[in-house]
């Protein structure tokens, strides 16, 4: 490794002390005072005013050309699943135009209080991805977005998979578009999902940045880089007081068949301590109680650590 795992874990584990084994690693520190409950509410940092859902739902496994795992479910198995999540307290929808998934969870919060959700979706202007050949500008895609979500507004609107690490200079002009609707009340905060260590360096530093979604897991699958650089990055984004959105704590669906690996990754991530919320794109109840029981576990391991 080019950082010593001592040096790594005296500074980028928020609670651990002293030098620990690699198995060690994959058992998270306790840190942090947040809600214990593991469908509380949190702040989703200080730069972004919102207040989120502790877990997320995620609704683009394997998303490109506005489809997806949950899309190919079908509308009643996709929709049964969004609703038993928003009844068990998740609270959080996280959404992007390449996944094809407004409409479904539009048709599943009709009538529930606005201020019962919160609605996170994303911009993707990258050629490849979507049907039309054109992107329109930030402006233009948040109103569509606002009639495909049937809502006034729209709590966090993202740039989708910047991986650059000039991003800020070059969505500089769609950053001032989504600043403007912002101060219109149309979305409520703004910023990046990374998929490179320099795309996440570079948030840390751009003033813009209220919320960053960031790929987190201990085990660097479907990841940017290895947790050593990885959560060194996530710390300087959480010390700017932007909100840190966290998902791939499965690997993408990875570590589904391996009950140890998802019981470890979600105690690294909640004993991390700043990552405000986790998304997993659930496909079925189930994995929704699994998944709530695991961060209850990690939350309680904490607790009394």
């Amino acid at each position: 490794m080019k950082i010593r795992r001592r040096e790594f874990l005296g500074n980028a584990v928020t609670g651990a002390a002293g030098a620990l084994t690699p198995g060690e690693l994959l058992k998270a520190a306790p840190a942090g005072t947040a809600s214990s409950v593991p469908t509380g509410m949190v702040p989703l940092g200080k730069q972004s005013k919102l207040t989120v859902s502790r877990l997320g739902i995620g609704t683009g496994m394997r998303a490109w050309m506005r489809e997806s795992n949950h899309t190919r479910l079908g509308r009643e198995k996709f929709e049964a699943t969004l609703r038993y999540g928003y009844d068990q307290g998740l609270r959080l929808f996280d959404m992007a135009d390449l996944y094809g998934a407004h409409e479904y969870v539009a048709r599943v919060l009709a009538g529930k209080p606005r201020e019962s959700y919160t609605l996170v979706s994303k911009i993707w202007f990258h050629p490849r991805g979507l049907p039309e050949k054109e992107r329109p500008d930030a402006d233009v895609v948040v109103k569509r977005f606002l009639k495909e979500l049937k809502t006034d507004y729209i709590d966090l609107v993202q740039i989708h998979c910047m991986s650059k690490r000039d991003w800020p200079r070059q969505m500089r002009k769609q950053m001032d578009l989504m600043e403007g609707l912002k101060e219109k009340g149309l979305i409520r905060a703004h910023g990046v999902s990374c998929h490179s260590i320099a795309a996440l360096e570079a948030a840390a530093e751009e003033p813009w940045v209220d919320v960053v979604h960031a790929r987190i897991n201990p085990y660097a699958t479907k990841m940017d880089g290895p947790p050593e650089k990885v959560v060194p990055a996530l710390r300087k984004i959480h010390n700017a007081g932007k909100g840190i959105i966290g998902m791939k704590l499965i690997g993408e669906g990875t570590f589904g068949n391996n009950p140890e690996k998802r019981a470890r990754s979600v105690r690294f991530v909640v004993g991390l301590g700043f990552v405000n919320t986790m998304i997993v794109g659930f496909e079925r109840p189930k994995e929704i109680d699994e998944f709530v029981t695991r961060v209850r576990k990690a939350l309680a391991r904490q607790a009394t650590a």
